[in-house]
């Protein structure tokens, strides 16, 4: 018989799954994937979001430390990590 998950390895788990269950943030992440990195605007426009929603999902990834981003001029580039 196995033993039970830990309650803190399934509170992190079903953290991660409740980040990762909208449909935008799983198109952010798949459009970075594809191209590497991207503009929150390239991002936006890609997921069909407003720029404000975009960067709201992506602080979201970032605080969960799937996303990174770094400054280019006035834009911030973001990149799976």
């Amino acid at each position: 018989m196995t033993a039970p998950v830990p309650d803190a390895l399934l509170e992190d788990a079903a953290a991660r799954f409740r980040l990762l269950g909208d449909p935008v943030r799983l198109r952010l992440l798949n459009v970075l994937l594809e191209r590497g990195e991207a503009t929150v605007q390239d991002l936006a426009e890609a997921a069909g979001q407003s720029h404000q929603n975009t960067s709201k999902h992506l602080r979201n990834l970032a605080d969960a430390g799937l996303v990174g981003a770094r400054r280019d001029g006035v834009y911030s580039v973001y990149r799976v990590t």
